[in-house]
């Protein structure tokens, strides 16, 4: 546990010591967040680019502690354009479609140096189903889909940072039970940077990660749960990183629920999201975001049982889960008719 121990400790230090850093870079540059909506929850300008103090305890981390193979150096520098897309973001608002096209390239970066979802197991039965050509264009999906889902639930002050920490570390213990000691490495690595950044971002916050922590953390979480959980042998393992990531991922659902619902673009933001709703019950940002991470524990812990079981004990704690997760979204009013009641 030593080489957990230290990675962990690295990234936090450095995080801790390069977010007042970045701060002043996010001045330097006019990379400043200027509330001019009614989406943003805060009144008084303040500086982004944080993320890139998490990159940075992440990366040398890395570095320091884990081997120097292509798939490594691949998410590396597949995080590094990322983390390079949400500085320009950050400062110049880039669109849609910019971003995209950048998420693409790093997403085919980490793809080409071996981070692929080649095998899927058979839920049916015994042996893996190899997707051949699907291989590809699935992986990128579920990074590019994980990066943009963990970004639109940065909207509370700290709320992101500890959703990343939780679920890292939710990955971190499935890695060890599946016995992938590099993404072990690496997801602890990712839960030391988010928690040293974390004490300048929680309510009220200091500084933002911005679009370039939010899509780095969510870029680098789906590439390690590619490598850490769905290629291990359990029946349904590709339950696994799903749960572990439950909160940005289910959130992102239930928006695209709604909005086709409403009959709403897509791509339309909205005030629906769970934080957007807990405020409106009333709840201050810290309340709101501490019931968020309750939810990502038990999302997490799910995940984890999941993992260290198999057989039928699997399938029902997942089954219990995702009723849980159904329940509570429809309690809420995250898609549906009660959305639209809310004046969504």
């Amino acid at each position: 546990m030593r080489i957990y121990i230290l990675s962990f400790v690295v990234a936090f230090v450095a995080a801790l010591m390069a977010t007042p850093a970045a701060k002043k870079l996010a001045y330097k540059i006019g990379a400043i967040d200027i509330p001019k909506d009614k989406r943003r929850v805060h009144s008084k300008p303040v500086p982004l680019i944080g993320g890139l103090a998490i990159y940075l305890g992440t990366v040398l981390s890395m570095l320091l502690f884990l081997p120097k193979s292509e798939t490594n150096i691949g998410i590396i520098a597949g995080s590094t354009i990322i983390v390079a897309l949400g500085i320009f973001d950050d400062k110049y608002e880039l669109k849609a479609k910019v971003k995209l096209l950048g998420q693409l390239l790093a997403a085919f970066v980490v793809v080409l140096s071996g981070v692929r979802i080649d095998w899927l197991t058979n839920p049916f039965g015994d042996g893996m189903i190899n997707i051949g050509v699907f291989a590809i264009p699935l992986s990128i999906f579920w990074i590019v889909g994980i990066t943009n889902a963990m970004n639109l639930i940065d909207g509370l002050d700290g709320l992101a940072a500890g959703i990343a920490s939780i679920s890292s570390g939710s990955l971190f213990v499935v890695s060890l039970l599946n016995g992938r000691y590099a993404t072990a490495i690496i997801t602890v690595a990712v839960t030391g940077a988010a928690l040293g950044f974390l004490p300048y971002n929680f309510n009220p916050a200091k500084i933002f990660m911005g679009d370039t922590g939010a899509m780095f953390l969510g870029f680098i979480l789906s590439a390690v749960s590619i490598q850490g959980a769905v290629k291990s042998a359990a029946a349904i393992a590709i339950a696994v990183p799903i749960l572990a990531l439950g909160v940005p991922v289910f959130d992102t659902i239930f928006a695209i629920i709604r909005r086709l619902a409403n009959k709403k673009p897509i791509m339309e933001a909205d005030k629906g999201h769970l934080h957007h709703r807990l405020l409106a019950l009333g709840l201050s940002q810290r309340q709101a975001v501490f019931v968020m991470y309750g939810v990502s524990l038990f999302l997490g812990l799910s995940a984890i049982l999941i993992s260290s079981t198999n057989g039928a004990k699997g399938y029902i704690i997942l089954i219990v889960a995702i009723l849980a997760v159904l329940w509570g979204a429809d309690k809420m009013g995250l898609y549906g008719h009660k959305a639209k009641n809310m004046n969504v």
